[in-house]
């Protein structure tokens, strides 16, 4: 039998802890679930957040979105690019409808935009009153679509985390050592950061995901070919 790998999806996510420092917090989930326009297997679609900091993070959510600039690329001042074709675009469109059907509520984004390049330009979205059973909870979209899900305490957090068929990438924002610790050892998948993005990083050691998120070695590079 040969050697392979699968790279099989996942439904990756950021708990937010009460004592995290919001700014950061807000930043890691930004760039986890927004930059590459979310089409990265290791992207953030879940935030988890627990209930004491919860409405402070959708605000500043909400501020951080506005800021940032939906263009071309290849511009260096462009924060999200378009959507990779018509096909996603149609695909990201569809499940904000499933989300809000469900019972998920559209705070930011959601627009299709018009730039001087062509492409397929939509605003990054945020759901909120999320639950982890809702389908936009439970499926890959693979674009820039992020719910939030409200836990009371970090053990419910913990819970909701591991909630998923998927186990790529998972992420901490937190100011406590026991916590992150805790999480690191705990959360169900291939990758745990802490107070950084789940998305973006790339350090050239063993990589994959746990369930369904993989199957196979983990070696990366010339060190993953079979001999």
């Amino acid at each position: 039998m040969k050697k392979l790998q699968l790279d099989m999806g996942g439904k990756n996510l950021m708990v937010v802890l009460d004592d995290a420092d919001l700014k950061l917090a807000v930043e890691c989930a930004v760039n986890s679930a927004f930059f590459s326009t979310g089409q990265r297997c290791t992207a953030a679609s879940r935030l988890i957040v627990t209930d004491g900091i919860h409405d402070q993070f959708v605000a500043a959510m909400q501020e951080r979105m506005r800021g940032l600039v939906v263009d071309d690329a290849l511009k260096a001042s462009t924060h999200v690019g378009p959507v990779v074709d018509q096909t996603q675009l149609e695909q990201d469109l569809k499940y904000i409808g499933i989300g809000q059907a469900e019972g998920a509520k559209l705070v930011a984004g959601g627009e299709l935009l018009k730039r001087e390049a062509p492409g397929f330009y939509l605003a990054p979205v945020l759901l909120t009153e999320v639950n982890n059973e809702m389908r936009v909870a439970r499926e890959e979209i693979f674009g820039p679509v992020a719910s939030v899900i409200r836990a009371k305490d970090y053990d419910e957090a913990l819970e909701l985390a591991n909630d998923t068929p998927f186990g790529l990438s998972s992420g901490i924002c937190t100011s406590s050592l026991k916590y992150a610790s805790h999480f690191e050892r705990n959360a169900e998948a291939g990758r745990v950061m802490v107070n950084l993005p789940t998305a973006g990083v790339d350090y050239h050691v063993p990589f994959g995901g746990r369930k369904g998120s993989s199957y196979g070695p983990r070696e990366q590079g010339r060190h993953a070919l079979p001999r």
